[in-house]
């Protein structure tokens, strides 16, 4: 087949290689676990026939109602903070009709339009690509891997049907069917490398001389080209909020808008780590962008490349990080906040950003093994749900199926059928989530939209966009104001929950008769383990092997003094440390105290500290090797260094003036923060700065 005189494989080749059901736990009391709810939106909740829970989670009783304000938007952990195995399994036969509609994706949308009748010339001018002016040199390992690699996620699913119509796919536009759109990045002019994990690269198989190479640089920068057997593609997915499914926002009002927005997948890679897929973060416009210019920009890709891997470290699984691109040339401008404004005034006044700064451009390789998040699952549960019989029910099975797959291949390849298996893959996940929303609280983080759409099927921590580390403690603390009170940082265990619930009643579609009685049953075991979950990480937060009645009773006594102090929270569970060597005295607190306790505040923490003391070393005998044990148990649960945002902030304006010094710096110390490194404990083991840390920005953001 010719075109213009220029055969369709000559051709393609030319343009490719230029590119282009809320869960509410409640009852008489009202604890932590059980949210800060008032009476009305109890009321209105459990007439919508929501399921119970014990409101015993924590024991511990605070009054704060729930605002009303909606956000928009594992294994066990070990020492090293290592990511699961993900051994591979072989491909389940797809569904009737999906090999070939996979099949009939096979040239992409370039091709495919091609094939509909587009002019070459409107081809051409949809191609964004521009190749960079370093050294191109070869990536001869990570094209290798490609080769050696399947795309399960294009190989499994179905496309969306209408992809070719709307090459290149970069405009918003509603997505009926299918599981994702095939749309190139859009590549940053002049992009330079800022930082990269070493790690990830090594985990990947990439040597370090290609990653140091211009070629690198420039494929991380969305010049797909550089690696061209690797295909990109982006993916429609639903918003539930607190189990809550939304359509409001959605700019069609019906759902099919929610997806992809910024965050382009340009590749599965097999290593011998495991299947890893690769998402750039801020690669352009896609057909979920509702509006937005498909960006994201130099503070927040350094926000999210520290923080996710300093979660590694910190032992809690999550997202990782392969590197940090920055455009030479291309800003946006984006709302913050002015710096010379009054911090304390602005706690109390609006928290909107009151400025419009001009950002460089900047794109985060973020690496999983899936981005499989529980709004996929639900979105074709939906769609299955008002359509059983039609195709939609076929795409809701293809992807239980894939999760299986990705996340839970020893389930997949048992020989039962898919409802058994997606059963069981519900009871693996509760596990997991009960690890992760657990090892936040250990940690001091919040996630901040912890909606259906940021949880991964998987178990991990993804969307370091909203997220915080506490410095005061506040039960509802949360860094992003669009946050509201169910997202506060001990009510995470209660968002989990209504993630939860969001992924069983949508699986629970496949269920047919079984539904109601599998859903319950599903529903109080995983309350139960998240309960245990919570309960076990403070106990030994607090020094105990595990948790008991006793150590129970020790947290709901120390929880009232954490909030009355607003003491840092990092600072003090690491000072037990030298608290427990000094029987129990209190001045080994100072360092954690923003205002001196009163009088009365000191005489409650001092009996407290004692009868802690007491208690712990009692639990492993009274003797030295006991002591020890105990010490070692609180220096491996409490971390000395976090991600504190006025560090971040320091990172990030350092970099903007073109020095990655800090970013660099900051990224080593994260990579051991249960160690002492002391040449870093005055500058980083230390409360914000009394002038930054009320600040618009640094306490809260949008």
């Amino acid at each position: 087949m010719a075109v213009d005189g220029v055969s369709l494989r000559t051709m393609y080749r030319q343009l490719s290689d230029s590119g282009p059901c809320v869960m509410i736990v409640e009852d008489s009391s009202n604890c932590i676990f059980g949210a800060f709810l008032s009476e009305g939106l109890r009321s209105a909740l459990l007439r919508q026939h929501l399921f119970r829970l014990s409101s015993t989670m924590f024991g511990v009783r605070l009054k704060a109602p729930l605002s009303s304000r909606a956000s928009s938007s594992c294994a066990s952990r070990s020492s090293a903070g290592a990511p699961r195995s993900q051994p591979q399994t072989p491909l389940r036969p797809l569904p009737a009709g999906a090999a070939a509609s996979a099949q009939s994706s096979r040239l992409g949308p370039v091709a495919a339009g091609l094939l509909s009748g587009l002019s070459v010339g409107k081809l051409r001018r949809h191609n964004t690509f521009r190749r960079s002016t370093q050294a191109a040199e070869s990536l001869e390992r990570l094209n290798q891997l490609a080769k050696e690699s399947d795309q399960s996620w294009l190989d499994q699913l179905s496309p969306d049907p209408e992809t070719e119509l709307h090459v290149p796919n970069t405009d918003p536009r509603e997505v009926k069917s299918g599981h994702y759109v095939e749309v190139w990045p859009t590549p940053l002019p002049d992009p330079k490398l800022v930082i990269y994990s070493q790690e990830v690269a090594q985990m990947l198989s990439i040597p370090e001389d290609e990653v140091k190479s211009g070629s690198f640089t420039a494929f991380f920068s969305g010049q797909r080209t550089e690696v061209p057997t690797l295909r990109s593609w982006c993916t429609p997915y639903a918003l539930a909020i607190m189990g809550q499914r939304m359509v409001s926002n959605c700019p069609f009002g019906n759902g099919n808008g929610y997806g992809d927005g910024r965050a382009i997948s340009v590749g599965e890679l097999l290593a011998e780590s495991g299947r890893w897929e690769l998402q750039l973060k801020g690669a352009g416009r896609t057909p979920f962008c509702r509006g937005g210019d498909g960006r994201a920009v130099l503070r927040s890709s350094i926000r999210e490349f520290l923080a996710s891997e300093a979660m590694h470290h910190l032992g809690v699984e999550t997202t990782r990080a392969l590197c940090l691109v920055v455009s030479g040339s291309e800003t946006v401008r984006r709302p913050w906040y002015a710096e010379d404004g009054n911090p304390i005034g602005n706690l109390y006044a609006s928290r909107e950003p009151n400025t419009m700064v001009q950002e460089a451009c900047a794109i985060t390789t973020r690496v999983a093994p899936s981005f499989l998040r529980v709004g996929h699952v639900d979105l074709f549960a939906r769609r299955a749900a008002a359509s059983p019989e039609g195709p939609a029910m076929t795409e809701l099975e293809q992807i239980v199926e894939h999760a299986l797959f990705r996340e839970y291949p020893e389930i997949a390849q048992r020989p039962e059928p898919l409802p058994d298996r997606a059963v069981a893959m519900l009871e693996a996940f509760a596990d997991r989530l009960a690890l992760l929303v657990s090892g936040w609280l250990r940690v001091g983080f919040c996630q901040g939209n912890f909606n259906s759409d940021n949880c991964l099927v998987g178990g991990r921590t993804m969307d370091y966009g909203p997220f915080g580390f506490i410095d005061r403690y506040d039960p509802l603390f949360a860094k992003w104001t669009g946050s509201g009170e169910h997202y506060g940082f001990l009510n995470q265990p209660q968002a989990a929950m209504a993630n939860y619930h969001t992924l069983v009643t949508s699986v629970a579609v496949l269920l047919k008769e079984r539904a109601q009685e599998e859903a319950v049953r599903l529903i109080e075991a995983g309350a139960q383990k998240i309960r245990a979950a919570v309960q076990d990480v403070f106990a030994k937060k607090l020094g105990f092997a595990s948790s008991n009645d006793a150590t129970a009773e020790l947290w709901k006594e120390l929880e009232p003094l954490l909030r009355k102090s607003k003491i840092d929270y990092t600072i003090f569970w690491r000072q037990l440390i030298p608290v427990l060597d000094n029987e129990g005295e209190l001045g080994h607190l100072d360092r954690a105290f923003y205002e001196p306790p009163s009088d009365e505040l000191k005489q409650e923490w001092e009996v407290w500290l004692r009868k802690w003391a007491s208690a712990v070393t009692s639990a492993e005998g009274d003797g030295s090797d006991g002591r020890q044990q105990v010490i070692s148990r609180l220096r491996a649960e409490n971390p000395k260094y976090v991600p504190r945002e006025w560090m971040l902030v320091e990172a990030y304006t350092k970099a903007a003036e073109g020095d990655y010094s800090v970013v660099q710096e900051l990224y080593n110390l994260f990579k051991q923060p249960y160690d002492e490194q002391p040449a870093f404990e005055q500058q980083y083991y230390s409360r914000g700065p009394d002038n930054v840390v009320s600040r618009g920005g640094v306490a809260y953001m949008t």
